[in-house]
């Protein structure tokens, strides 16, 4: 119970490696609020299994794109849990075409979720953190970020932006209680992943040294250690988890 008597709130909560950390936070002993857009039914799903590990879980809705709509769920999270210990900034969508393709409205909703989202997020909770002289942030990223892909500008350049912000946000609050790092998945099996043709698939396997996807519950063993007390020292690092890919 690594985490136990802290509160945390993973963004995009509802599915994949959000659901995942959600999940093991609670495990780990944290009371977790699970944010969601509009996947009500999988968000309360996760809420559900938070409770029956005899945690405390809630349902926080909000467009973490939208700056008024998360500083309304940022209060509503404060009025709840009272304070928050743990900010995962998770949530975040993709919209692929090559360059050439890809219009203004593609570009910013990508742009709009992924990076802006960060900043809400970690905008509105910042200051209650930096008052309780603790916090942990802890942004996902994305080997894409990392190598750039085709097809995938509006993606690599947001992920490779939260990188960029985490690094600066460390310098800026080391030394205050509050330490924020980034964790960067390489091809995870999710529901993004489970849409590939099988020749692609294969194709990335090939360039795994591995030789498999990861599983989303390696990603949140590794969001574990960075919020628990093992992680202490640790700040403005991105952990690589994507099996080799990148070396």
């Amino acid at each position: 119970m690594r985490l136990k008597g802290r509160t945390a709130l993973v963004t995009g909560g509802s599915r994949g490696i959000g659901r995942a950390i959600a999940l093991a936070l609670g495990e780990e002993g944290a009371d977790v609020a699970v944010n969601y857009v509009s996947s009500e039914g999988p968000a309360r799903d996760v809420v559900e299994n938070i409770k029956k590990m005899g945690r405390r879980a809630i349902l926080a809705q909000a467009d973490v794109g939208d700056y008024p709509d998360t500083f309304r769920m940022a209060q509503e999270v404060l009025r709840e849990f009272g304070h928050l210990d743990i900010l995962v900034n998770n949530a975040g969508i993709n919209s692929d075409k090559s360059f050439v393709k890809m219009d203004h409205a593609s570009w910013r909703k990508v742009l709009a979720i992924n990076l802006d989202g960060v900043f809400n997020c970690t905008k509105v909770f910042i200051d209650p953190m930096l008052k309780q002289n603790y916090g942990r942030v802890v942004n996902i990223t994305s080997v894409i970020g990392q190598i750039g892909n085709f097809g995938q500008a509006n993606y690599a350049a947001s992920k490779a932006g939260v990188a960029a912000f985490t690094k600066s946000l460390a310098k800026e609050l080391a030394g205050k209680g509050v330490t924020v790092n980034a964790v960067a998945p390489g091809f995870i099996e999710t529901e993004m992943v489970e849409g590939i043709p099988e020749k692609v698939r294969q194709k990335l396997l090939d360039q795994i040294p591995l030789k498999r996807f990861g599983r989303a519950e390696e990603v949140a063993r590794s969001v574990v250690y960075i919020c628990s007390a093992d992680g202490d020292y640790i700040t403005g690092a991105e952990l690589s988890i994507n099996g080799g890919l990148l070396m």
